[in-house]
């Protein structure tokens, strides 16, 4: 059995060694670009395939951005809550001090 690869099962999954693009007999004639090439098909076959490969990686990337962002937004929340916290600790630490030294004044 010596037949032809198809587009979802090619003979080989390397660009180089692909057939290049025929035009089918639908195809208007003249609709291609006067300079194509069967290098420049293979080429552009190729920068698709690199393309669809680094899919996944420009994804990973991205949510790897989005988690970087939540996490730092997280931190920036925990600190102001820190500080809050302080800020009322030391308010009643000083309004305690206050008391004792008014009472410290009145006797």
């Amino acid at each position: 059995m010596n037949t032809a690869g198809t587009i979802d099962r090619p003979l080989t999954y390397d660009p180089q060694k692909q057939a290049p693009m025929k035009p089918s007999a639908h195809d208007i004639a003249g609709s291609a670009p006067e300079d194509f090439t069967t290098s420049g098909a293979k080429d552009s076959r190729q920068n698709r395939n690199r393309e669809m490969q680094l899919i996944p990686e420009a994804l990973a990337r991205a949510q790897m951005h989005d988690r970087l962002h939540e996490a730092e937004r997280e931190r920036r929340a925990l600190r102001l809550a820190t500080a809050r916290r302080m800020q009322r600790r030391a308010e009643r630490a000083s309004m305690r001090a206050r008391r004792a030294l008014a009472m410290a004044v009145m006797q």
